[in-house]
């Protein structure tokens, strides 16, 4: 009789596909008297070549198992090729805090915020395992051959073009358009939204967006509210690659605490109603969260580890250039004026605009119709009411010296916040207009007559 040979001893870097989460993974443990038990596993996350990290949430008899026995076997599946893949593993120990922590709690709490299960999800701490070894299953013959996954893109040559683009660009919105760009021409994305953190409300809002019915620039959304709050807040990508039920995302923007103005300040979020694969990477500087690169899609599988190793590089680069992208407190030369102006297309007049802001929060509406509100709100009183008096030429300088803006001592993204106040005027309120004229400086036009109304509640 010939003796089987032995299984191939395989990378654990060919296994990383097993741990998608589109299959659930099966772990066989032992008890100390030799008792055998086996159960289903929620999540296991890479560590590293020689690592990985299982969830810890319920004290059941795996767990038990494996505080007297460290010695276990996980069996994966990878769902491209049906393959089978076993690991023999030994327990190192649970961390309860850093970053393998805090990436697996995120993505549980990601998945949490949409099904309202939190206590479930909730994870108690990270079972960090050596891979003592890898074998790669004999693979039986399926009777319909599967199909070949779709080509991937060379992810080197795309992270090169992205950044190639993003290093030509010279402002804060062509900086977020080419990140987009990328997305969209490079890997095939066809829902994208970038999102900027408001240190003071402590909320993203939108201020760019692709392949939604409406752009939703000026959308909020809260720290820790569903895979973008979550990513923002734990600082970690959050990917979600399949969802078996039309989940409902949370609401875009609440009315903040104590607001007590009357009318209606949602924007609506441009978010698919149903989404099956999500990504949110942090766009980090200095090591602290400026924004959220997100991405998403109706199908399920779509965004791959090496997805998500992609759009963190060029998350980095992106967290980076907003900083930098904050404007040099220079002023604009005559020349730079005369030539912005000569080049500013005009806007078509319109009848008279009634424009309400609300002290509380710094709302402002036009015509009874939410614009914007907050720092941004704020800005656009001020060159509205210096505009009563004549005025239409500005500087960020100024308006980062005046008091009355409140805006945060550090990181105060005015840059951000005038690309969003740009980008709502264009798709609401064509008659009023930002013009950038130079270096830090910018042009305040109203084509036509503006009535002011300042409410105190």
């Amino acid at each position: 009789m010939t003796a089987a040979l032995p299984l191939p001893a395989v990378d654990l870097g060919e296994v990383r596909p097993c741990l998608e989460g589109a299959i659930p993974a099966i772990m066989a443990t032992c008890a100390a008297d030799g008792t055998p038990n086996v159960a289903y596993i929620s999540q296991v996350y890479y560590v590293d070549e020689g690592h990985v990290s299982l969830s810890f949430q319920f004290f059941n008899k795996t767990r038990q198992n494996l505080l007297a026995n460290p010695r276990s076997t996980l069996l994966v599946l990878n769902p491209l090729n049906a393959v089978f893949y076993r690991l023999h593993l030994r327990y190192l120990r649970t961390e309860a805090s850093g970053p393998v922590f805090e990436s697996m709690k995120a993505q549980l709490a990601g998945i949490a915020s949409h099904t309202g299960m939190a206590d479930v999800f909730r994870l108690r701490g990270s079972d960090i395992h050596e891979v003592i070894e890898v074998e790669r299953l004999p693979q039986e013959p399926l009777p319909e051959a599967l199909p070949p996954p779709p080509p991937k893109p060379n992810f080197l040559a795309v992270l090169r073009r992205g950044s190639s683009r993003l290093s030509a660009a010279r402002s804060l919105g062509a900086a977020l358009d080419a990140t987009l760009d990328t997305l969209t021409q490079d890997l095939a994305v066809r829902h994208a939204m970038m999102l900027i953190l408001d240190t003071t409300t402590q909320r993203l809002y939108t201020v760019a967006s692709r392949g939604y019915a409406t752009s939703g620039v000026g959308s909020e959304i809260a720290l820790g509210d569903g895979v973008i709050g979550v990513a923002a807040r734990e600082c970690t990508p959050v990917r979600i690659m399949h969802m078996t039920s039309a989940y409902l995302y949370s609401r875009a923007m609440r009315n903040s605490l104590g607001d007590a103005c009357p009318h209606n300040t949602d924007i609506p979020y441009p978010g698919l109603p149903e989404p099956h694969s999500q990504l949110a990477v942090p766009l980090q500087s200095a090591g602290r969260v400026v924004g959220v690169l997100f991405v998403e899609s109706p199908l399920d599988m779509q965004f791959s580890f090496e997805d998500e190793d992609l759009l963190v590089a060029l998350g980095g680069q992106l967290g980076a250039a907003i900083d930098l992208m904050q404007e040099a407190e220079a002023p604009c030369t005559e020349d730079e004026v005369q030539t912005a102006a000569a080049k500013a297309p005009p806007v078509a007049a319109g009848p008279a605009l009634r424009v309400r802001h609300y002290r509380s929060n710094d709302s402002v509406f036009i015509n009874n119709a939410y614009l914007i509100k907050g720092v941004a709100g704020a800005i656009l009183w001020k060159l509205l009411c210096d505009g009563q008096h004549g005025r239409n030429e500005f500087t960020n300088r100024e308006l980062r010296l005046d008091s009355s803006l409140r805006l945060p001592d550090v990181a105060d993204n005015l840059e951000a916040r005038l690309l969003l106040l740009h980008r709502r005027l264009a798709e609401q309120c064509p008659q009023l207009r930002i013009q950038k004229t130079g270096r830090g400086c910018f042009r305040f036009e109203a084509n036509g007559p503006v009535e002011l109304e300042d409410v105190a509640g």
